[in-house]
């Protein structure tokens, strides 16, 4: 994640345990629940979720992934894709909380 950040001149992102619980909870309940979507069933938003989870930001983003085998595939995959890419590369970002859970990836951003 830095790397990339780095290689296109912007600050590093720091890990934020609260952001990485809440994609933590969103991982198990795509994979509990059998769907791939922005939107859960069970939290709603991902600005529904972080709020949920006492998490407060100026922006907010995340970026979801399904059955890479390895955290390099997932990124390299993620940065193929522009979406995916604009939040990674998104300067207001600057924490991160990221899970995985049994094939589910899962980014979540704020700032």
């Amino acid at each position: 994640m830095n790397q990339e950040r780095t290689k296109a001149g912007l600050n590093s992102i720091s890990l934020n345990s609260s952001l990485s619980k809440v994609a933590m909870a969103k991982a198990q309940d795509m994979y509990n629940n059998n769907y791939f979507d922005h939107q859960s069933p069970t939290y709603g938003s991902p600005f529904d979720m972080m709020t949920a989870f006492g998490v407060t930001y100026n922006s907010a983003g995340e970026n979801i992934a399904k059955g890479q085998t390895s955290p390099t595939e997932v990124m390299n995959q993620w940065m193929s894709s522009p979406g995916h890419r604009a939040n990674i590369l998104n300067s207001s970002y600057t924490q991160i909380g990221i899970a995985y859970y049994n094939g589910e990836w899962v980014q979540e951003f704020i700032g």
